[in-house]
């Protein structure tokens, strides 16, 4: 029996894939977070594995943090009252700067929604797949909230400081087109077609030699895991701070009763 849940893990020559498997949104925990750490570890030991692809089920990508879940808001309750309590937020980033650490190229195939640290671990792989229909968001401050899983490091990188800033500051959703055009994807294929072009990207990838592979990936991306531990430890810290303002509560109810919050300022 697979030790595995929330994901499915298969071989595909020598592409590996992982599939999110908690439709049809696919929110994260700490739990799913750690499979998937768990499962690009392994990928790392096996030999014949060159590259993976990280996919899901469902509607959307990884809609992020599930907010509305009464398990979490008892967490959040906690939180405002002793910040020490934290540790369900705190052991995600840790588990989150894990997947930074992998050693083989990864493609995310983005087919739906990649929301708030949807995204994060979006950009967490190094190449994205998407469609017209996906959409990119990180829409933390519309909840009244600061950006988390590491996207203050990961997203200017990527985009550029000024698109981050934006990103960040309208909280809007980038259609699948833009994020390509802003690079914060590789290439746009119709939304049927976004797995196969993610697996055929990755077999790409994986006729390189392995050896090879490893040693410019780790140049490329040395000290990234790093800085991203820096900044999330930065980001909960502020996230600590502004989970017990007024604004959030409001913010994480507007959202899911899908209209404008009425922000107060404290």
């Amino acid at each position: 029996m697979s030790k595995y849940t929330d994901i499915g893990v298969e071989k595909h020559g020598h592409v590996g894939l992982i599939e999110i498997r908690k439709p049809p949104l696919n929110f994260f925990d700490v739990s799913l977070i750690n499979q998937i750490a768990d499962a690009l570890e392994e990928f790392d030991k096996d030999i014949e594995i060159r590259a993976s692809v990280l996919a899901a089920q469902g509607k959307a990508f990884c809609a992020g943090a599930d907010f509305s879940d009464p398990k979490r808001q008892e967490q959040e309750e906690s939180a405002q009252k002793d910040p020490a309590a934290n540790l369900p937020i705190n052991h995600l980033y840790v588990q989150a700067v894990r997947i930074f650490r992998n050693k083989k190229p990864v493609v995310a195939a983005i087919h739906g929604a990649a929301i708030g640290g949807g995204l994060g671990l979006a950009v967490s792989a190094d190449f994205r797949v998407t469609c017209p229909e996906a959409r990119f968001a990180a829409n933390f401050t519309k909840l009244g909230f600061h950006p988390g899983f590491g996207l203050t490091a990961t997203l200017p990188e990527l985009v550029g400081k000024n698109n981050a800033e934006l990103i960040f500051y309208t909280s809007r959703r980038v259609t699948g087109e833009e994020a390509t055009r802003m690079g914060l994807a590789n290439i746009c294929v119709p939304q049927d077609q976004v797995r196969a072009e993610a697996m055929k990207l990755a077999a790409e990838i994986a006729e390189c030699s392995p050896l090879g592979l490893i040693s410019t990936r780790a140049t490329m991306r040395a000290g990234l895991a790093d800085r991203v531990m820096a900044a999330t430890n930065h980001e909960l810290a502020e996230q600590t701070k502004l989970r017990a303002t007024e604004d959030f509560k409001e913010g994480v109810k507007a959202t899911a009763e899908r209209r404008a919050a009425n922000f107060k300022g404290r």
